[in-house]
């Protein structure tokens, strides 16, 4: 849906929308503290003086818009502050930010950032199998743009999908270089003339990644920068709701016409969980507690050599040595940590099972008390 926001003030959030108008302007008719999640693909002030030509004088297709210029550098941050500030503003405790930019402006957003009392997290870099050459053969082929990934704040519990990017990297860690191609073939969308619609369009294989690593389905990204509708058409694929603004009605009416053709994935694609890292913790104190594992109950390691003690306060005793069941088991070993839920284990019809088991357990037990 494009429309002209005029948004009076307590108005709840709608979402799914993209607003037509002045960046800074639409941002600031945002509610404090509504959005989980903000992409930026800002212009990148490439200070061009003229038309880039290939070796047989061709013009080649380049970013040439007014909005793409600036009068200075300081002109540039100005603006660069300014839209920050309001997406800080808008930004839930625990949302965060991801920019892109090429090295015409990545290193002076990255100041801004850190200036305003962002956190950055990461920044990783999109390295592009079919880059544009270089046609006048006198610097590197520019193959890469980087990406910014910063909290809200230094204290802020930003979502990041560990087990989900680990997958997705054939059960590897996923690193900071992502190799991807550029937007090209049937994705790269196209005027009635057959120009590009836009000249920075992203692929949607950048965004799907950025947005199935740090955000939950149902969360809100906003995107200051829409264009040509990226951001929404991945969030509307993954479950996600979006917010873009464009101030060109033409661009917007790219974006919306593909954002409506997106076939969201079943809820049984996208429902990810949340994975042991963003599970509620659950001390073992807890068990002992709910009656799951009863006080004086025995606890022995893997190969039942070491024994211990439940006590009624969670610890565990082992002859006259007491501590928490890291502490107890770190000891016991000779070593200077262990993670206890993996070490201890629980008798089970005659075998033996990793306490570890039990949190899930506590944990339906809990959920159902809280509903």
């Amino acid at each position: 849906m494009v429309q002209s926001s005029r948004r009076p003030v307590g108005l709840k959030l709608a979402v799914d929308r993209i607003l037509i108008g002045d960046c800074l302007s639409e941002l600031k008719k945002l509610p404090d503290g509504s959005i989980d999640l903000v992409f930026a693909d800002p212009p990148y002030n490439l200070q061009l003086d003229g038309d880039l030509l290939r070796p047989n004088n061709t013009v080649v297709d380049g970013v040439h818009q007014d909005w793409d210029k600036f009068l200075s550098f300081a002109d540039y941050d100005r603006f660069t502050r300014l839209w920050l500030t309001e997406c800080r503003r808008v930004l839930k405790p625990n949302g965060a930010l991801w920019l892109i930019g090429s090295y015409h402006n990545v290193f002076r957003l990255g100041v801004a950032l850190q200036d305003l009392g962002f956190w950055v997290l990461n920044d990783v870099i999109w390295r592009k199998t079919n880059p544009m050459p270089n046609f006048r053969g006198r610097r590197f082929t520019n193959a890469h743009e980087t990406l910014i990934w910063a909290s809200r704040s230094p204290a802020s519990r930003y979502t990041f999908n560990y087990e989900s990017m680990k997958a997705l990297n054939d059960d590897l860690q996923m690193r900071s270089d992502w190799l991807l191609p550029i937007c090209g073939g049937a994705e790269r969308l196209k005027d009635a003339d057959g120009r590009k619609a836009h000249p920075t369009q992203k692929p949607e294989a950048l965004l799907h990644r950025v947005l199935l690593a740090t955000t939950h389905a149902g969360d809100v990204v906003l995107d200051p920068f829409f264009g040509t509708g990226t951001t929404g058409a991945a969030a509307r694929r993954l479950g996600r709701h979006y917010i873009g603004i464009e101030r060109d009605p033409t661009y917007g009416r790219h974006a919306a016409e593909r954002i409506a053709a997106v076939a969201p994935l079943p809820a049984s694609a996208i429902d990810l969980g949340l994975g042991k890292r963003g599970e509620p913790r659950v001390a073992f104190g807890t068990l002992v507690e709910l009656g799951i594992m009863a006080a004086g109950s025995r606890l022995f390691d893997e190969r039942k050599r070491l024994t211990a003690e439940v006590r009624a306060d969670g610890t565990l005793a082992h002859g006259e040595l007491t501590g928490s069941i890291h502490k107890l088991g770190a000891t016991l070993q000779g070593r200077p940590a262990c993670n206890g839920w993996t070490f201890w284990h629980f008798e089970r019809l005659g075998n033996l099972a990793p306490i570890d088991e039990l949190r899930t357990q506590a944990r339906k037990q809990l959920a159902l008390a809280a509903e």
